[in-house]
């Protein structure tokens, strides 16, 4: 499993992996890994261990951690968000964005400039590292129209958003700082 399997993509690997997983379990948990497998959702992955499981001190990470860019990290809170007010609303299991639309989301955050092709430059260089890191996908057929995967919801929970909103509240105070040095 490198990567995520999904049951509507990895319709084969996905009824073993549901069938077997028990034995899937127990064989990853020998390399300090978690098979996390979401059923309703449709989707399974590998996850390292916590650190703080003492079993599996002096093991290597098999699975890289990634750090992500300030706009990045922005762009998946606000598909999160967006993924969360789709699912309130019921209507469909699909939640399909234009990429004008994730623009207009990400321009509220970035800084105004006269440049708007440059702007959009940005936002297409981060939609693609979304891509990329697999919470969106392009539809076939439809460059500009992109699905937001619901895996998405098992890396941006609570507990990531806090983080962000302390990230994003020291950055304001570094940046609020910096201007009261320089008047």
């Amino acid at each position: 499993m490198k990567g995520v399997v999904y049951r509507d993509t990895h319709e084969k690997a996905w009824r073993h992996l549901v069938d077997l997983q028990a034995q899937v379990r127990d064989h990853v948990a020998v390399l300090g890994l978690l098979l996390i497998i979401d059923e309703a959702e449709g989707y399974a992955f590998l996850r390292s261990r916590p650190d703080d499981e003492g079993d599996y001190d002096g093991l290597p990470r098999l699975i890289p951690r990634r750090s992500l860019s300030f706009h990045v990290s922005l762009l998946l809170a606000l598909l999160r968000k967006r993924l969360a007010e789709f699912d309130a609303r019921g209507a469909e299991t699909r939640l399909m964005l234009s990429r004008s639309q994730i623009v207009e989301m990400l321009a509220l955050f970035l800084p105004d400039g006269s440049n708007e092709a440059r702007l959009v430059n940005q936002v297409d260089a981060h939609i693609n590292k979304v891509v990329e890191l697999g919470f969106l996908r392009r539809v076939t057929g439809q460059d500009d129209l992109f699905e937001v995967r619901r895996i998405l919801k098992a890396f941006v929970d609570g507990q990531w958003l806090a983080g962000l909103e302390e990230g994003l509240a020291s950055y304001m105070g570094e940046m609020s700082g910096n201007t009261e040095e320089t008047q």
